[in-house]
């Protein structure tokens, strides 16, 4: 195998752009050395076969999608956690292509027993980290409090992001039922 971790990358990012885009039965080789504009078969030059790509971008996806860390500011209020929440959708505007790629792997996942056990384990640690961060760094409420936030949020980001249009209102709407989500589940101060 190549070892060039700035191509690995490339072929990374193009294979979660073909998996937005195709599906997981559009994941090729061929389809990746395309989307990446790489030579044909420089994609079976980094990744033995294809289970190996689709467990490779499994851990990728992750990787692109968790921001930088910034510095914390401002106090563990309600009104802080629909900021945090709000930062999370504008993730989702923003990488558009990484949130549908992960929903295909969740997808695909269902019929590869081995890639379900690498996407669990990645979403358990994912939601172990929201639920401490929320109990640890103060926020009103308890485990359960962040556990509800993960399901709505989540919710309302596959249907944002899946099916335009069936949210009401625009852009700013969105927003503000972010702001009704955090209402309705995190407890006043």
């Amino acid at each position: 195998m190549v070892a060039n971790p700035q191509r690995r990358r490339q072929l990374l990012d193009a294979g979660i752009d073909v998996l937005a885009r195709q599906g997981a039965r559009g994941l090729t080789f061929r389809a990746v050395d395309e989307a990446a504009g790489v030579p044909q078969g420089t994609t079976s030059n980094y990744f033995a076969n294809r289970e190996e790509l689709l467990r490779e971008l499994g851990g990728y996806v992750f990787e692109r999608l968790t921001p930088d860390p910034v510095p914390e500011f401002g106090a563990p209020t309600r009104a802080r956690e629909v900021q945090l929440m709000k930062e999370l959708l504008g993730r989702a505007r923003a990488d558009r292509e990484g949130f549908l790629a992960l929903y295909e792997l969740r997808l695909e996942a269902v019929r590869r027993p081995d890639l379900a056990d690498a996407i669990v384990d990645r979403y358990a640690a994912n939601l172990d980290e929201i639920s401490a961060g929320h109990v640890e760094g103060g926020f009103p409420g308890d485990r359960r409090t962040a556990l509800l936030l993960y399901l709505g949020m989540s919710g309302l980001i596959l249907e944002y992001l899946t099916l335009p249009g069936l949210l009401p209102g625009d852009e700013n709407g969105i927003d503000q039922l972010v702001e009704d989500l955090v209402t309705a589940v995190v407890p006043p101060e």
